[in-house]
Parts: structure tokens; sequence; C-alpha cells
């Protein structure tokens, strides 16, 4: 009696932690769907190649906005933020994400691939054939839109029409960049430095601001 006992509770344990793993697994493909929409049908995307798997002959893509940020053109910051994808490949496809993605990751990678691989920047087609089974059919390597370490690129150096091209420091970027710290006094006024409670703004904490909004004028706070 004690072993039919041991074996439902086993069987219904088991049951629980199936039960569990499915619903983790619908949540994340659900969220997925939610960040990035349908992909149901053949859907273009911009990231950043990170990681083959050979095993699985998949690959690992950083898709955020712009491809991921990269101000200063460090590792770190053209994969973050963003979201590490899993993506299959049709042979052409596949052919050529190998050319441009690190062929594995942690040690080996320091060993064989130096740090500061081009994690290149691609646009990508690809359709979810079935659940969480993302299938890339074309692959098209972007110019590089990271900076460098004394010539930096934000992602508002990205949107500016006058900083195409062009690091943060160059005359023409720095002066667009101002723009919108200094536009006119909006009505009702919007004073976006910081707020502190009792909604007195506290201006004068970033570079360029309005002069309504700095310390001392008759719009700004103390």
């Amino acid at each position: 009696m004690r072993f039919h006992k041991t074996g439902w509770a086993f069987l219904a344990a088991m049951a629980l932690v199936v039960g569990v793993t499915s619903t983790a697994l619908a949540i994340e493909a659900f969220q997925e769907r939610f960040e990035w929409g349908d992909m149901s049908k053949p859907t273009t995307l911009q990231g950043r190649v990170i990681i083959i798997d050979p095993y699985d002959e998949a690959v690992w893509i950083n898709v955020a906005v712009f491809g991921g940020n990269a101000e200063s053109g460090y590792f770190w910051q053209k994969i973050h933020p963003g979201k590490n994808l899993k993506f299959y490949a049709d042979k052409g496809a596949w052919d050529e994400l190998k050319k441009l993605a690190r062929p594995h990751a942690g040690p080996a990678a320091a060993k064989e691939v130096p740090p500061s691989s081009s994690t290149a920047l691609i646009e990508f087609t690809v359709q979810e054939t079935e659940q969480n089974h993302r299938v890339i059919s074309s692959v098209k390597k972007l110019p590089e839109i990271a900076g460098e370490p004394t010539k930096p690129r934000g992602i508002r150096t990205l949107k500016e029409a006058a900083c195409q091209g062009k690091d943060e420091f160059e005359a023409g970027c720095y002066k667009a960049k101002q723009a919108l710290n200094v536009a006119p006094k909006a009505s009702p006024p919007q004073h976006y430095d910081v707020m502190i409670p009792g909604g007195k703004p506290v201006g004068g904490l970033i570079p360029w601001t309005a002069e309504y909004n700095k310390p001392g004028s008759a719009g700004g706070g103390h």
C-alpha cells in the first residue's frame, strides 16, 4: 500500500513539474511575441550576430533598437540593452552567419576570438515556422554604426540628420544634440530635468538646460 502511495505521489510531483515547465515556456513564448511581434509571416529585423551554436546549427542574435547601442564601440555596449534570441537558418543564410558570429562562447571565445570581435550588425528576414523555431531565410550585413572611445555615437546621433556618419563631438552634430534640451518653453511648460516630491523641478542637472528651467529662473527650480 505504501508503494502505491509513494508511486502516486511521485507521479503527481512529476505532473506538477511538467505543468510548471510548460507554463513557463508558454509565458516565455508569449513574451517574445509581445516584445518582437508576430513572426508567423516573414519579418525583417536588425540585430547583432553574437554566437554560433554548431551543435544545434543555430545562432544567437541580439535584437534591439537600431541593432543595439554601441556608443563607444565596446563589446558590451553592442549587446546591452537588447535581447538575445535563438534563430535557425536556411543553408544559404547559415553559411553567411557562420562568417559573422563567434564560433564559441566563454573561455573558448577568449582564446580563439579577440574580445573586440565585430558582433556584426545585420538585417535579416525570419519566420517562426513553429513555436520558438525561428528560421532566417536571408542575411544582409549593414554598415557599422558604433563609435569609438574617443568618438562616441549615442542613439541621438543616429536619429539626428546632422549627425549621420559623424561622432558626437563634431561641431554640427554637437549643436544638433542641443535642440531638444533648449527647445522653446511649451504650454503648459514641461520641466524635464528632475522632479522632486511636491512637484518642484530641479534644473541645471543636464547639459544645455533651457534657460527657463535653470535654478533661479522664473520657471525653474532651486
